[in-house]
């Protein structure tokens, strides 16, 4: 028996919604795959331990994440509390920061009878990931951390760093998970996504991507500028496999690559690092919605696969493996038959019903 430890941060909105439609969803592959269980620590952070308390994550929750196995998080922030310089509460990106979780994993996958954005029939193909660096590029200075340059009230100046220890890191993981893909049929191609024409980090991003592929000759490998990738997005995205991108381009792509697939509420999310993995929704907190069963769930359920799948790697366990693997499939049966239907569509299923409905195709 297998048994890890995941620190669970519900934090703001739907986040404690989708949070707990995860658990009930994992707990019932539980029941049909043995070999491994899991203990949750809940810490509570965000926006509404913010406002009540002036801290953003409880006392010691920091440090009990980095000792847990996995980190889950729901969602964190709440609009209508900020900080005095107008940014929102985000405890998540200082984790991102301290564990180096610089591998930011957001799949784009079209389901049967889920929205298609595109009139084109090839859309029904889709089926690619954005591979984001999560701990630098233009985020370096993100508030949180405090190193932008504040000038009076006149000008803000914030770095956009590429250090070649973490894109040396970056890139092989997107070579590596290319040739995961390769392996399980999809077709193993890994694009670069820069802006190498303008500026010279850009270019030395692309550079280091070169001297990595030489390990990897057996992934094809492309090249897109970010605003042709946008382009290509809406044109072609079935071309695609794998993008590795910079933090900033990687946020704004994905966000576009979910759209064209549904909507926020399929984003699911990956954030690994050396030592430990982070995985959420890539959606919001939705405050307006929360404890209203409307929230669709399956981004959190999808993130919570991810999750699965790789604590069965760590920990070289084929139970939750073949759990992930279940859950995935559970979610596709679950299109194809018509039976998850997301309010998120304009269906007529709230939270409760489409996770129980995973659970039910989980059969």
């Amino acid at each position: 028996m297998t048994q890890v430890q995941v620190a669970l941060i519900p934090g703001d909105g739907i986040g404690v919604d989708v949070t707990r439609a995860t658990q009930a969803v994992i707990a019932a592959v539980q029941t049909r795959v043995s070999g491994f269980s899991i203990d949750y620590r809940e810490i509570e952070a965000g926006a509404g331990l913010f406002a009540r308390e002036g801290i953003d994550i409880e006392a010691g929750g920091e440090v009990a994440a980095g000792e847990a196995d996995a980190i889950f998080l729901g969602a964190i922030g709440l609009p209508s509390v900020r900080h005095a310089d107008g940014t929102e509460i985000s405890p998540h990106l200082r984790l991102r920061d301290r564990f180096g979780l610089y591998a930011g994993v957001r799949p784009v996958k079209a389901y049967p009878n889920a929205p298609q954005r595109l009139a084109d029939p090839r859309s029904a193909q889709i089926d690619l990931v954005i591979l984001r660096e999560s701990t630098e590029g233009l985020f370096y200075s993100a508030a949180v951390h405090g190193r932008s340059e504040v000038i009076g009230d006149e000008e803000v100046r914030d770095t956009l760093r590429i250090s070649r220890t973490i894109t040396e890191k970056l890139h092989r993981f997107g070579f590596k998970l290319a040739q995961k893909r390769k392996s399980r049929g999809k077709p193993g191609r890994l694009t670069c996504v820069d802006k190498a024409n303008v500026f010279t980090s850009m270019a030395f991003f692309r550079r280091i991507f070169d001297e990595i592929a030489t390990d990897f000759p057996d992934i094809e490998r492309g090249y897109n500028y970010v605003d042709a990738q946008a382009l290509d997005l809406i044109r072609r995205p079935w071309d695609f496999d794998v993008m590795v991108t910079e933090n900033m381009f990687g946020d704004i792509l994905s966000d576009l690559a979910g759209g064209l697939v549904g909507g926020m509420g399929m984003a699911s999310c990956a954030e690994i690092g050396d030592d430990t993995g982070l995985f959420q929704p890539a959606h919001g907190s939705a405050p307006d919605i929360m404890g209203r069963d409307l929230a669709n769930p399956l981004a959190a359920i999808l993130s919570g696969a991810l999750m699965l799948d790789y604590l069965g790697e760590q920990h070289h366990c084929a139970a939750m493996s073949e759990a992930a693997t279940r859950i995935e499939q559970a979610v596709d049966d679950g299109f194809a038959a018509n039976a998850l239907r997301p309010c998120e569509f304009g269906g007529d299923m709230g939270t409760q019903a489409v996770t129980a409905a995973v659970i039910d195709a989980l059969a």
